[in-house]
């Protein structure tokens, strides 16, 4: 739902951070794998309840997912190769941050983190499936800019998500309530998604 209006706002720090990884002769990949790298360390911090370094790593997986893109925009190095990294180390992340707070308190947290990563499947599956149906029949969308795949919108995309991780880490006793309430507005979001993907495909 936000992402539209962040994306643009963060663009001009994001070259500027890029800018000196392409001269030290970084690519796009390294950069995603680094970042996933982090956010599983993040996830790892998480589940033994040291909440903040797991806020600090979370941050850190974000910056790198962001620069990944533009440093592969700068250098003009987008492929279906990186796109497809990119996608599913985001996914395993998502999860794995889930599955720390789990892990962190389970008898409290285990049943709710379950609800959530199955509110994931359905946000993933639904996207993703559109996606190589969109590619099928040369649907394309230019709102986001030049990206991998065709992303469609919904009210928990990656900015709402991010910031659900950052009330959990900020607020951990809270996480039940916090994966409930998010894991309820992604099913809005898979609602959605299917309703206007079917009728866009079926046209």
């Amino acid at each position: 739902m936000f992402d539209k209006y962040v994306l643009p706002v963060i663009k001009a720090p994001l070259v500027r951070l890029a800018t000196p990884l392409i001269d030290r002769g970084i690519s796009a990949n390294q950069v995603t794998i680094a970042a996933f790298v982090v956010g599983m360390i993040g996830a790892l911090f998480i589940s033994m309840e040291m909440y903040g370094l797991g806020l600090v790593a979370i941050c850190l997986n974000r910056l790198g997912d962001g620069l990944d893109g533009t440093i592969a925009r700068i250098t003009d190095t987008s492929s279906d190769a990186g796109g497809y990294l990119d996608i599913v180390l985001d996914f395993i992340f998502y999860s794995g941050v889930v599955v720390g707070f789990a892990v962190a308190v389970p008898e409290e947290n285990a049943l709710a983190a379950a609800f959530l990563i199955w509110s994931f499947m359905g946000t993933g599956s639904s996207f993703l499936a559109f996606a190589i149906m969109a590619a099928k029949q040369n649907i394309e969308q230019l709102e986001y800019g030049k990206k991998s795949l065709y992303f469609l919108g919904g009210i928990t995309e990656g900015s709402e998500t991010i910031a659900c991780f950052v009330l959990m880490c900020l607020f951990p006793s809270h996480f039940v309530l916090l994966a409930v309430v998010f894991g309820c507005l992604c099913w809005v979001t898979t609602a959605t998604r299917v309703f206007v993907s079917y009728k866009m495909l079926k046209a």
